[in-house]
């Protein structure tokens, strides 16, 4: 089943899930840019193809990637790190687009963290079955900036932990135009994604896309 597409947008702004201090869900926040987040989603694969990248231990991710912004997350044999480059073409990433900045700000704001500039955009494609382990986000080199992530296509069971990888998490449904914001005296909880189920959206078919920008440099 899927979403009313013209749902009212003012109404998807004021429904907020507060997760725990530094923690809060904008449900239905991406939605009145869902055209142009699209739009911008497509030139950008289209310079950098998604990928499965390869952890440190040399196993393959379930879900694909690719990246916009000044520096991208990149995982392989040597590591997880930023970079500027994409290693699988050598080029630069595709720049990060105003929609993307622009609605990141907007919900980072909205959240109670102003001042939100962005320089990393991590994309990542899942299908059925992909999941992502729970894991914190402590590659950037200030921890001070939140995560702001986007959810796009089909639903997904975001896990929120504590500050320990065992610390049992909540789990949070997510549907196409959700936000998740978390930073402050949540930045460093253990959080991921549950086995994808199938499912139909009417924009994006048989997959989720999620975008999380953060402040890596």
């Amino acid at each position: 089943m899927t979403m009313n597409l013209f749902e009212d947008s003012a109404l998807c702004r004021t429904w907020r899930e507060e997760l725990c201090p530094g923690a809060v869900v904008l449900r239905g926040f991406a939605l009145e840019c869902q055209t142009a987040i699209l739009a911008a989603l497509h030139e950008i694969t289209a310079k950098a193809p998604f990928r499965h990248m390869v952890t440190p231990g040399g196993f393959r991710m379930s879900v694909a990637m690719t990246n916009c912004g000044a520096c991208g997350w990149v995982s392989d044999r040597s590591g997880y790190r930023y970079d500027a480059l994409d290693i699988d073409s050598g080029q630069p990433w595709p720049r990060m687009p105003e929609v993307f900045l622009n609605l990141s700000q907007e919900a980072a704001a909205s959240a109670g963290f102003q001042s939100f500039e962005p320089d990393a955009c991590l994309i990542n494609s899942y299908q059925p079955g992909a999941r992502m382990s729970l894991h914190q986000d402590k590659n950037e080199r200030d921890f001070g900036p939140p995560i702001v992530s986007i959810s796009l296509g089909i639903p997904a069971v975001f896990l929120f932990g504590g500050f320990r990888r065992d610390d049992k998490p909540m789990r949070v449904s997510l549907t196409h135009g959700d936000v998740v914001v978390w930073g402050g005296p949540a930045r460093l909880r253990y959080h991921g994604v549950m086995p994808l189920k199938a499912g139909l959206h009417a924009l994006l078919g048989e997959h989720r896309v999620n975008l999380t920008l953060r402040k890596a440099a």
